[in-house]
């Protein structure tokens, strides 16, 4: 696997601009009170699946050979990688199919089905469908898609820095969520050449700490995956996007499944944004670290919107509770 290039990343950009137009930048007077920076949420949750994967998606697929989009493609996902992957595959008439665990979110499966792809639903967790996924496609010779280790998806979800640097040239740090850490991975790439000064940052779900471990101990780990937010839900970390963080990333942060219900509901009640967990994460890891950030610009990735109706109504009864209390 070669690690990308900023030059990927220029060339990914150029190759995405007739698909996806440029996420929303914008940042919010009640966003700012509350952590005590200068906050800038970059809005993935406007991209057409609602999610930031679409970038690195419509990247790969573009750049499938003739006998790969005869094979076709399959991916293992929760949700937002299988999205991407259909969408692209969509504008670019290749056969999908997505393999998901057997209770994902409604949402995202029948958006999937809705863009033509076959779902194969296989086990309880991310990491049992990804076995799955594997066994299919040496079975019937798809192009199998990891949702990690491919150059292109990192390159391409990597716009999205690029796009917010080009806003915002004086942003000094970026928190960016993690679950296998393609955007992670992304954000690295292209800021770190932009401007070596400034500082990523990852959160993760101390619920599933596969990456935030490997990327700790410095070797691959695997950890019990047990979280609830689909976007942040790996058991395993993935070679390609932690050799890149291990050189680039400056921090990584845990959060608790509470801390990102919380943070749902603030993305709703300050930024007037309804966000998945993922999405949310970056909020609860920038309030975490408030004192560190106190008077800096800072850009949150909003990695994604779909939420589903039962998350939702745990978040808000969640808040409602502590309310109460």
């Amino acid at each position: 696997m070669q690690i990308p290039t900023f030059r990927d990343v220029l060339a990914a950009q150029k190759r995405i601009k007739p698909y996806l137009k440029p996420t929303p930048l914008l940042s919010y007077p009640a966003i700012n009170e509350f952590v005590g920076a200068e906050m800038h949420i970059k809005h993935e949750n406007c991209q057409p699946v609602g999610a930031f994967k679409v970038r690195g998606g419509v990247n790969l697929i573009s750049q499938l050979s003739d006998e790969e989009r005869e094979r076709g493609v399959i991916v293992a996902s929760t949700g937002n990688h299988g999205q991407s992957i259909a969408y692209a595959s969509r504008i670019f008439g290749v056969r999908a199919t997505v393999v998901m665990p057997e209770k994902s979110n409604p949402g995202k499966v029948a958006a999937m089905k809705a863009m033509g792809a076959e779902i194969v639903f296989s086990g309880a967790t991310f990491d049992e469908a990804r076995i799955h996924c594997e066994q299919l496609a040496k079975k019937h010779g798809y192009r199998y898609v990891h949702s990690g280790d491919e150059p292109h998806l990192i390159a391409g979800v990597a716009t999205e820095a690029l796009e917010m640097l080009q806003e915002e040239p004086e942003i000094e740090t970026i928190i960016v969520p993690v679950g296998g850490g393609s955007g992670a991975a992304g954000i690295c790439i292209a800021a770190k050449t932009i401007n070596p000064e400034i500082e990523v940052i990852a959160v993760q779900s101390e619920a599933s700490p596969a990456a935030y471990d490997s990327w700790k101990l410095g070797s691959l780990v695997e950890r019990p995956n047990r979280t609830l937010v689909e976007g942040l839900s790996t058991g395993s970390a993935f070679e390609l996007p932690q050799s890149i963080m291990k050189e680039h990333l400056d921090d990584f942060i845990l959060v608790s499944e509470q801390d990102i219900m919380r943070a749902i509901v603030w993305m709703i009640r300050l930024a007037h944004t309804l966000t998945e967990g993922a999405g949310a994460a970056p909020l609860a890891a920038a309030y975490r670290i408030r004192e560190h950030l106190k008077d800096k610009k800072v850009g949150l990735i909003c990695s994604g919107g779909n939420v589903s109706i039962e998350k939702l109504r745990t978040a808000l009864d969640f808040a409602t509770g502590e309310l109460n209390t």
